[in-house]
This record gives C-alpha cells, structure tokens and sequence, in this order.
C-alpha cells in the first residue's frame, strides 16, 4: 500500500502574526500569546522537519489572523494541488499568497471557483477515498466542485457531517495509519467512518481528536495522557506539542501544516 495519506515529504507552514489576538474563534477564551505560539510553533515544525522533510516556513501575513492555519487554504494531493474557497469572509484573501507557493512545488494548481466553500479543515484523506465534512464553513456546493476535481486523479470523494457546534470535521478526527482513525465517541457515533478501525478519544480529551500523523510520528496536543497513553499502547510514536495558544482560536495539529509529496518528489 502506498500510505501517500501519512507519508510526506514536504510540509508548509506560516509563522503566527502579531494580529492573532484578532482571529476568529467560536467562544473567546483569552488572547493568545503571541511568544508562547511562536515557541509552540517552533517545537511543532521541528517535529516535523525531524522526520527528513523539506519543509517551507512562511513569513507572517499580518493582514489575515488565521492565516498560521494554512490547512484550510489548500488540499495538496500526490497528483497536484487545489487553492479551496474558505467559508468565513476574513480568510478568503489567504489563497492568494499560497497560490505562488504551491505552483512553485506542483506547476499547476486548481482553483475553487465558487460559489461555494471549502475549508481544507474539513477534508479528510485516507487512503481509500476523500471524506469531506459539511459545516459552517464547507457547504455541498463546494464539495461537488471539490468532487469534480479529484474525480479526474481517481478519487472517491464521501461527504459527510460535521458534528452540530464543531467547527471542522477534522476538530473530532485523525488519520492514524491505512486503517485507522482517532475520533470523538459523538462523531464515530455518526457511523461515518464503518470499515475503518476507530480508537476513541479518551472521555473529556475530546479536543486532542485533531491530531496528525506524519511519517512515523503522530504530533497530538499536549494535555490530554489518556489518550495519549492509549496511542503509545497501540505502539503510536507520539510527540506531544503545546497547543494552548492555537486552540483559543479554535485550532489544532492539522491546521498548522499542509503536508504532502508533490509529483516531482514522489
């Protein structure tokens, strides 16, 4: 099996802006801080970088906020790239800045054109199809479109529903390996992910379920030890990185990173 859902060899990622304190989030919990993002930032692309990947660290964009969470900008596939349509307002002028980015790795890269919205947050690839989470910030119209364009690399896309009150699909989910998906009890409850092998978040760790595998480690938040302890159990190499920061504006493990191996690499 390929495992071209976990294994990469590249990464990108986007330096945290003094305007973080003005990001969204769904319940204001406190202001980030700026240096203790940035030196949970730094310990998260060093994880990342010390698996063996080519990683691009990008400037800040202080005219977007969000913009650390380059996931959402972008789905980036073996077969090539797609620039998504973000569903709140402040965070469509994003894609704009990673379209160079992307087309210097993969040439040419697809657009979302709209009307719908696509946030990368809510994609989530296996290896055996594409789910894609309806939201508050992805509706049916941009999936199809989303469908219509994986469709020609051969993907199977499978819409799915977030969870009421949960931001991203991928806020209550993780990629494990080939056959595996860390999930909340209320999502997996949902039965959208029969076939795959599911191992719960712990009871009141619901907010680590957004982790990532990279290579052979599986970066989670720290905070959260029976989770973590199951993962290690299951014989996971689990590197535990502060999040406290990101998750005041709603974000986690996936969202600060696209991960990928472009065709040039694969």
């Amino acid at each position: 099996m390929s495992k071209r859902s976990y294994r990469f060899s590249h990464a990108i990622v986007r330096k945290p802006s003094s305007s973080i304190n003005r990001g969204l989030r769904a319940v204001d919990v406190g202001e980030p801080d700026l240096e203790l993002f940035l030196s949970h930032h730094q310990a998260y692309t060093s994880a990342l970088r010390s698996t063996g990947a080519d990683e691009t660290v990008l400037e800040p964009l202080e005219a977007f906020p969000d913009s650390v969470f380059v996931e959402d900008a972008a789905l980036c596939l073996c077969e090539g790239a797609i620039l998504m349509r973000p569903g709140a307002p402040s965070r469509l002028g994003e894609t704009v800045g990673m379209a160079p980015v992307l087309e210097g790795l993969y040439g040419e890269v697809q657009v979302i054109e709209g009307p719908g919205f696509v946030d990368g947050g809510d994609i989530l690839v296996t290896e055996r199809e594409i789910l894609v989470g309806q939201s508050a910030r992805t509706d049916r119209a941009g999936i199809e479109e989303l469908r219509s364009l994986v469709s020609h690399w051969g993907y199977d896309l499978r819409e799915v529903q977030t969870p009421q009150g949960v931001l991203h699909f991928k806020t209550d989910c993780s990629l494990l390996d080939e056959e595996t998906i860390l999930s909340t009890k209320r999502l997996a409850d949902s039965g959208c992910f029969e076939g795959y092998r599911v191992l719960h978040t712990a009871p009141g760790e619901e907010a680590c379920a957004n982790a990532i595998r990279f290579n052979d480690l599986v970066l989670m938040p720290e905070g959260f030890p029976k989770t973590a302890g199951l993962l290690m159990d299951e014989g996971y190499d689990v590197r535990l990185i502060g999040n406290s920061e990101a998750a005041k504006l709603d974000g986690g493990m996936s969202c600060l990173s696209l991960r990928f191996t472009p065709p040039a690499s694969g």
